[in-house]
């Protein structure tokens, strides 16, 4: 069953290792099949090196397994909160990789200081709020799915122009068109995190106010991501 999106999420979930994203089990991949209603993801607390594509674990949109002899991963339900309410992501990642996770743990937004994150996001990557005390005591996985809706809905953010949040206390979540995408925008969300805090470091150095100009913020992001965008190949 869904063997050809099995080995996409096995082979994202690589890449996570590959770009130095996660240690030890650390962080999850899946990807979904919007026509069954089912989605594939990693196995809980299965090493990297021994994984195989078989491994992957099918779920159903009411969170049953539909088929995997392996647990689902501890985060399937923030997984399956984000594809029953972003309809239009196919795929999600979950890390905690290290300079994002710091602005999560920080419960701080990554500000957009340059062009670099421009091309991401035509915004600054939110940072949830953080989860109740009872939030947390009654399905904490599927509560972190919920606030990241409410972010992006009280924000009135879309997440085809934010591919990326953080979870306060936590770490980062990021999605795409597929497997592979969501990886690719977790690896650049750390990359502008890195970036944002040596920003801020020189800056607070020289006793600057850095952030992009609204006008650049824009043109760089809509010539990537906009109607009429124009970098890249046809």
């Amino acid at each position: 069953m869904l063997e050809q999106l099995k080995q996409e999420v096995f082979r994202a979930n690589l890449l996570l290792k590959e770009y130095g994203l996660v240690v030890l089990t650390w962080g999850n991949v899946s990807a979904i099949d919007r026509e069954s209603g089912l989605f594939v993801i990693k196995p809980s607390g299965v090493s990297y090196d021994t994984m195989k594509a078989e491994d992957m674990v099918v779920v159903d949109l009411d969170g049953n397994v539909v088929e995997g002899k392996l647990n689902p991963s501890s985060d399937t339900p923030t997984h399956l909160e984000l594809y029953r309410q972003f309809k239009d992501i196919k795929a999600v990642v979950h890390t905690h990789s290290p300079w994002a996770t710091s602005f999560a743990q920080a419960g701080r937004e990554i500000k957009a200081y340059g062009t670099t994150h421009a091309d991401f996001a035509n915004r600054a990557i939110p940072c949830t709020r953080g989860l109740t005390k009872d939030e947390v005591a009654t399905d904490y996985e599927l509560n972190t799915g919920k606030v990241i809706v409410e972010c992006f809905n009280n924000n009135r953010i879309n997440p085809s122009d934010c591919p990326a949040v953080l979870i306060h206390r936590h770490g980062p979540f990021c999605w795409g068109k597929s497997a592979e995408k969501a990886v690719e925008n977790a690896l650049i969300l750390e990359e502008v995190a890195k970036m944002a805090y040596r920003t801020e470091q020189i800056a607070e150095h020289g006793k600057k106010q850095p952030g992009i100009e609204d006008y650049l913020l824009d043109k760089h992001y809509q010539r990537k991501h906009g109607k009429n965008a124009y970098y890249g190949q046809k």
